[in-house]
């Protein structure tokens, strides 16, 4: 069983990557569906996990993006981390709506309050549409997909453990 979580792990931080790459052109820089695999990792494999797929995630999408912030991108990836670990406790207890609600404000609008530091406020009041809009995206994406994917999710570890 941990092969095939480790499995499924690796496979949404690749997926992550993937979808760095689907890019809506946004005030600075892009949005991209580059959280979603990382909530989804959440939501059906736990925080632990989730949390990683974030982690991993953001810093494979900051490599592809050219890491337009440097090494903060490695601060990024672990406020990343830490919000997914909270989707993943609302959701698994349930607080569906929560979970989604909660990541939006903290990705947009909490997570880059620290940039106020290095950049100004002009940098903050500049990136949070983006976010915002990106943060929307992912979290919309993953409260229609994640109970539908479920189901795909159980049949592939029903078939692991059976060696089908």
């Amino acid at each position: 069983m941990r092969v095939n979580k480790f499995a499924l792990t690796s496979m949404l931080v690749a997926l992550t990557a993937i979808g760095s790459m689907v890019k809506v052109p946004a005030i600075i820089g892009s949005i991209a569906l580059d959280a979603f695999p990382s909530l989804l990792a959440a939501a059906l494999l736990g925080g632990p996990s989730g949390a990683v797929v974030g982690m991993l995630g953001h810093l494979l999408s900051a490599v592809l993006g050219g890491l337009p912030l440097g090494a903060l991108h490695i601060f990024i990836a672990a406020e990343m981390a830490g919000l997914v670990f909270l989707f993943a406790y609302l959701y698994q207890k349930g607080k569906r709506m929560l979970a989604v609600l909660l990541f939006i404000a903290g990705n947009s609008l909490i997570a880059p309050l620290p940039f106020i530091l290095f950049f100004g406020t002009s940098f903050y009041l500049a990136i949070v549409p983006s976010l915002t809009a990106g943060s929307i995206l992912n979290g919309l994406l993953a409260y229609v997909m994640i109970p539908r994917l479920a189901g795909v999710l159980k049949m592939f570890k029903g078939n692991a453990e059976t060696g089908s």
